[in-house]
């Protein structure tokens, strides 16, 4: 009786599965053909659904971001699907035929040829078979498990399984060799086959009370018909040869006398180099030292860190540097090759901390101080915590990438050598020096496969430690904290904002601010030391208030504590693209000065500009300054000119209350995570990319239906359309409008409607080039690069008049006028920016350094001495600048 109630469950079972089979195709083939909201959420951001892709072969698969709220976007085609190379593309003849649409459809996106081939040879090097290591070598093995041993056949049950850390069904690979390849690649000591088609992998060691006849496991596994994978409720147990996986626990510290270095790796980017002092200030001691990399674009931040050296005997910066992006293989290199300096430079040091601009300490240094002394020799990272094989995919560890171009290129599927363990979480590492001796010392085949694979990896430093720690004879100093605690906002972070360049969908943490400040308090009685994204651009006001957290006594002595000040532009930095419209914009600015400083009878005559810096105070943008040379009474000063935007915003109040728009502006730079513009001066020019940032309170116009939003040229044409869906959810959004660069120089309106009605409007400023690769822009480039991209634009044709648009005579009068700027070079073309900026800038005033300090009259017009000048850059900035050493081997800013 009992063997047909087992037959009868099993044909049941097989019944139910046919049916849930049959049900799951049919709602598929539904959800394909019939768009939903999800579907057309995606198509507004530039993604459209996979059925859709697929029918019209228009984009390559997408797949896995870090966190849960991409998985459905990185799984979505991208890429154009090219099914063959196209050859005469190339300058060079590749080494195979390349098979792969992914690798195919890269090579055709790579802009230089070097990259092409770069990737071609690679993907023919992989294609072969042997690129990978197949297995590698794990040193962290049982002493008492042995791969593959058979432990026998267990009774399992639906509501107590025998193995529970992990659950896959796979009908057509699975085999007890499959399954226990996923359980040693996620760390399990146990793994078991059931019912042909099920894996699952454990910590603990089935009861043996459990145990059956081995007669009781008796389906073929679909992956290798000479094994069997269990059967209904019975699995076959193996051992994997590894033991459960317990991180360390470090100690609190004591009493014990305090003993320790460490090394400070600070990897930087960005321009943020008050910010970069303030973080030294507070970690410096005469005991630890500092390790710079400054990213090898980042000119003006290196420059001014160089000075560091000569004062400072524990401070060195790379002299290697690296270009690294989001997520780029570079950023191992750039680590690996800075622990290698380290270990070079005769320093006796017992941690090495990774820190970037954006970190920041939230306890004392004493206290890490200490922490650290108990714990020596011990690795601090921070794990994933979910399932391995889901962190896998989504971190796309199963993907083949090659960085070129500033760029990683997703070029295929891969699969993972058999015999290691997987891990990986965060890049912020605290690391011993016995581990980083091993890290960079002779390579072992372990080491040797490990960089083959993640010279080739999306997101690197968030696993190479991790993962070496855990197959080496390390992994009992693995400590999963990395001595952080970080900002992640999901919902705001996970924006896909790193598109451009990675072919991933990737997240980032976002910064503190005071709102968050519970979040740091509760790290109070937890081994955190450090917490990050901090920008003082975004929020400084958190940062002080961190700092009296840790220990700080001496803000009430600070000059100028809520002010910030960042630069944009050194007369000394490499040209970079955007230098060309700053330079424009910062010159006429000074000449708009002049000219208010000619009414008030004094003759100034500007030469070049040194420096542009943004100015904030108590987190509230206050302008721009410019530092420029210039002769007053004929002697040559330095002169620093205060400016701001002016407001344009105009709001319809004729037809109904629209006090629900917040904010209708257009600049660049906008930062999706932060939801704000980083272009604070709103400085565009022709080959800027503007944005539109709305926000609408809750209280909107409940008749309202969907909004349009019209786009017009300095030529009165319509230059794009978008539509804004009213909804909870949509009150405060971006639009990025599709036209191509170049943009048209001069004054572009943008207005906002309800079925044809005006509701609001605003205007921005395209300003022309009066340089163009930091020289005097000549008749040739003006035509190309002020010639605007009208052809590009969309044909949009309206039935009823709008008082937005002008009418045909004077949109005939703007064309005319549009044509002939087009023209101008030399002092017409200056004579035109002036006049636009002086529409959309208000000067609020001049600021003199001389070598004497003195103020100095010029006309009816007296110039204040800059440092006396609250708003000036040369204004004392303790807090943002590198202070003296003390007796006690402190920095000590006062």
């Amino acid at each position: 009786m009992a063997i047909v109630r087992r037959i009868f469950y099993k044909y049941a079972k097989c019944l139910g599965l046919i049916v849930l089979t049959t049900f799951f195709a049919q709602l598929f083939i539904s959800i394909s053909f019939f768009p939903s909201v999800h579907d057309n959420l995606l198509k507004r951001q530039g993604y459209t659904s996979l059925a859709r892709n697929e029918a019209d072969d228009v984009s390559a698969r997408r797949q896995g971001p870090s966190v849960e709220d991409d998985e459905d976007l990185n799984s979505r085609p991208h890429n154009k699907v090219i099914t063959q190379l196209r050859l005469e593309e190339l300058d060079f003849k590749p080494t195979c035929e390349i098979k792969n649409r992914e690798a195919i459809s890269a090579i055709h996106r790579a802009k230089t040829q070097i990259c092409k081939q770069q990737i071609v040879n690679k993907t023919c090097l992989i294609q072969n078979g042997n690129f990978y290591p197949k297995k590698l070598t794990n040193h962290c093995i049982s002493k008492q498990k042995t791969y593959g041993y058979h432990l026998g056949c267990y009774l399992d049950e639906k509501k107590m399984r025998l193995l529970t850390s992990f659950y896959g069904n796979y009908a057509n690979t699975n085999s007890p060799t499959f399954c226990l390849d996923i359980c040693v690649q996620a760390g399990f000591p146990y793994a078991g086959v059931q019912y042909a088609t099920e894996c699952f992998c454990g910590e603990n060691e089935p009861p043996a009370t459990a145990k059956t006849s081995d007669v009781s496991c008796d389906m073929k596994c679909p992956g290798d018909s000479l094994q069997l994978c269990g059967g209904y409720f019975t699995m076959n147990v193996y051992e994997t040869g590894l033991d459960k996986f317990l991180p360390q626990l470090p100690k609190n510290p004591g009493d014990e006398i305090t003993s320790v270095q460490i090394v400070f790796l600070l990897t930087l980017n960005g321009r943020a180099l008050r910010q970069v002092h303030r973080l030294i200030n507070a970690l410096y001691r005469t005991s630890h030292y500092f390790y710079i990399h400054v990213d090898k674009r980042q000119d003006y931040l290196h420059r001014k860190l160089l000075n560091l050296e000569k004062k400072f005997p524990n401070i060195k910066l790379a002299k290697k540097r690296y270009s690294t992006i989001w997520g780029g293989a570079s950023l191992l290199k750039m680590l690996l090759s800075s622990m290698t300096d380290i270990s070079q430079l005769g320093w006796k040091w017992d941690y090495v901390i990774n820190l970037s601009e954006s970190d920041f300490p939230i306890k004392s240094l004493e206290e890490l101080e200490k922490f650290l002394s108990a714990n020596k020799g011990f690795n601090f990272v921070k794990s994933h915590g979910r399932e391995v094989q889901r962190f896998i995919k989504k971190q796309g560890l199963d993907k083949t990438f090659i960085e070129c171009e500033t760029h990683m290129w997703r070029v295929g599927e891969r699969k993972l050598p058999q015999g290691i363990v997987v891990d990986g979480g965060s890049d912020w590492i605290a690391l011993s020096p016995e581990f980083v001796s091993y890290v960079i010392g002779k390579h072992d085949e372990l080491l040797t496969g490990l960089e083959v694979i993640f010279e080739h990896t999306l997101l690197p430093a968030e696993s190479y430690f991790h993962t070496v720690l855990r197959n080496s004879h390390f992994c009992n100093t693995y400590v999963d904290n990395n001595l952080h605690v970080t900002n992640w906002k999901r919902k705001l972070g996970c924006k896909c904002q790193y598109k451009h360049v990675v072919d991933w969908c990737g997240c980032s943490p976002n910064d503190f601010k005071t709102e968050d400040w519970p979040r740091i308090q509760n790290t109070q009685s937890r081994q955190l030391f450090f917490a990050r994204k901090f920008e003082p651009i975004i929020n400084q006001e958190i940062i002080t208030r961190v700092e009296k957290y840790i220990g700080y006594t001496d803000h009430y002595l600070i000059n100028n504590l809520e002010a910030y000040w960042q630069n944009l532009y050194d007369i000394d930095d490499l040209t970079a693209p955007t230098d060309d419209t700053i330079l424009t914009h910062a010159e006429s600015i000074v000449r708009l000065n002049a000219k208010i400083l000619s009414g008030e009878g004094c003759q100034i005559q500007t030469n070049e500009i040194i420096e542009v810096n943004i100015y904030k105070y108590a987190d509230v943008y206050k302008g721009n300054l410019i530092l420029h040379k210039a002769l007053v009474q004929n002697k040559e000063v330095f002169l620093e000119t205060w400016y701001k935007p002016k407001h344009h915003l105009d709001l319809n109040f004729e037809n109904r209350n629209v006090d629900f728009i917040k904010v209708f502006k257009v600049s660049s730079e906008y930062d999706q995570k932060e939801m704000t513009f980083r272009n604070l001066g709103n400085v565009l020019g022709p080959l800027s990319e503007p944005v539109l940032l709305y926000q609408f309170s809750a209280q909107i116009d409940k008749t309202l239906g969907n909004l349009t939003v019209l786009w017009l040229d300095p030529a009165g044409m319509v230059a794009d359309v978008n539509i804004i869906q009213k909804d909870e959810n949509n009150l405060t959004n971006f639009i990025k409008p599709t036209i191509k660069q170049p943009f048209l120089p001069g004054i572009w309106k943008v207005g906002l409607f309800d079925q044809k009605k005006l509701i609001a409007r605003t205007k921005f400023l395209i300003t022309p080039l009066e340089y163009f690769s930091g020289k005097e822009i000549s008749h040739r480039e003006a035509n190309l690069v002020h010639s605007g991209s009208q052809n590009s634009y969309k044909n949009v044709t309206f039935t009823k008049p709008i008082k937005f648009l002008p009418e045909q005579e004077e949109k005939n009068l703007l064309v005319e006028i549009s044509n002939s700027n087009i023209k101008r070079i030399k002092g017409d073309l200056i004579e035109w920016i002036d006049s636009l900026n002086l529409e959309f800038y208000n000067v609020l005033g001049s600021c003199i350094s001389n070598r004497n300090n003195d103020n100095v009259s010029c006309g009816n017009y007296k110039f204040q001495q800059c440092s006396l000048s609250e708003w000036s850059s040369y204004s004392p900035d303790p807090k943002g600048t590198i202070g003296k050493v003390d007796k006690s081997g402190r920095l000590k800013r006062i």
